[in-house]
């Protein structure tokens, strides 16, 4: 009778246990809701197939985690911080979504934090470039996924520099993910011993670009280099060689240039362009056998960020799993805790700023003699090791920082 009277107490709590890790996860359901460029200038780097990539990793992950359901929703954020703060706002207020990923746009990313540390969600930002986001705009309810504008300027800048290109021209997309690439940029020029003789900012998009790609040939720099991305880039890449930019003897550094670009452009236009990112999808065995997988779901091969979409997914819930909670602070903390090996990152890790830290990649394209198939486009030329690509923490702006 003592036995039964133990075993059926055990039986008693270890229900109550998990009756009480459940409740932990509101209403029984785990949502996400996907935040990105559906339709303009950064379609193709996130956009749908972003969607597609955090949708795996919720398939990969059974559709369920403790029990609980995996919901995902979308919405196209247009480029609009304004129609962003209201689609979240009404997520968070009336949908009850957990944690918003995606985040292409800068000024997006920045006016969607503030809404997620008002509100005591969470937001995993995968697509936005500026260093501020986990620097003077920082909050302890977001993290800085993928890659950000300093790991760009220390790699692709300083190589150029370093093989001669001490002048530059800087065309400049004008907001904040341009300012802070403009500005991380010129820093490391004039670091290496270069020289910025003229900054130029265009409005964001812009369609036509023969007036700026005019100045900047007039300017006489050794190098003009894009501070923009998406069409952008390709637009005023497509604008220089019309002019005959390069062949006049300048160099174009593409300061952000994604596998779509590039692959939009074809290598005979984009051959030799040196850029930096944080992923490539044929680095290795593990990265091919995940991308087979997402182009043959969207027919394209993936982008860094769509790769960092999908593993950010996966360690949001692997982080609520551990913790049998979806409350923000107790995942971002589970996550900041927690090494990240996978296809994407080897010993990456989140620190207190929000910064996920991991090796960058400087990369070219390769000619077409060296291209063997369309997405074939990269040769890796070096690794960044993960402590020298990102902003040091020493120099950071971050309140959340000890010691700022």
């Amino acid at each position: 009778m003592t036995i039964m009277k133990k075993l059926l107490t055990s039986a008693i709590a270890s229900t109550l246990m998990v009756a009480g890790a459940q409740a932990e996860i509101s209403n029984n359901t785990v949502k996400i809701g996907y935040l990105a460029d559906m339709s303009g200038t950064y379609r193709d780097l996130a956009g749908p197939n972003g969607l597609a990539a955090l949708e795996m990793a919720v398939a990969d992950f059974g559709g369920k985690v403790k029990g609980a359901k995996i919901e995902v929703v979308s919405s196209d954020d247009r480029n609009s911080p304004d129609v962003s703060s209201s689609t979240v706002r009404r997520w968070v207020e009336n949908e009850d979504v957990d944690m918003v990923a995606g985040l292409v746009a800068s000024s997006v990313s920045i006016a969607v934090s503030d809404i997620l540390e008002e509100k005591g969600k969470l937001g995993i930002v995968s697509g936005s470039a500026a260093s501020s986001i986990t620097n003077e705009h920082c909050t302890p309810n977001h993290i800085h996924y993928v890659y950000d504008t300093y790991p760009l300027a220390n790699g692709t800048a300083s190589a150029i520099v370093k093989e001669g290109g001490k002048s530059w021209f800087i065309l400049t997309a004008d907001y904040a993910f341009g300012h802070s690439l403009e500005a991380d940029v010129t820093k490391v020029v004039e670091e290496n011993g270069g020289k910025v003789v003229q900054t130029l900012r265009h409005p964001f998009p812009t369609p036509d670009f023969s007036s700026f790609i005019l100045q900047a040939q007039g300017s006489g720099a050794d190098v003009v280099a894009l501070a923009n991305a998406g069409a952008d880039t390709t637009n005023a890449i497509n604008t220089a060689g019309e002019f005959g930019l390069t062949q006049s003897g300048q160099t174009l550094a593409a300061l952000l240039l994604f596998l779509t670009d590039v692959h939009a452009l074809g290598v005979d236009a984009a051959q030799g362009i040196q850029l930096t990112t944080g992923w490539y999808w044929d680095m290795n065995d593990e990265t091919r056998a995940w991308s087979d997988r997402f182009l043959e779901k969207t027919g394209v091969r993936p982008t860094m960020v769509h790769a960092g979409i999908y593993s950010s997914t996966i360690q949001y819930l692997k982080a609520i799993e551990a913790t049998d909670s979806d409350e923000a602070q107790t995942v971002r903390k589970q996550m900041m805790d927690t090494p990240i090996n996978d296809m994407f990152a080897t010993n990456g890790r989140i620190r207190e700023d929000g910064r996920m830290v991991h090796d960058m990649y400087l990369a070219q394209v390769k000619t077409p003699a060296e291209s063997k198939d369309a997405w074939d486009l990269y040769k890796i030329v070096r690794t960044i090791p993960a402590e020298e690509a990102f902003r040091p923490l020493s120099e950071s702006k971050c309140p959340l920082v000890t010691g700022n």
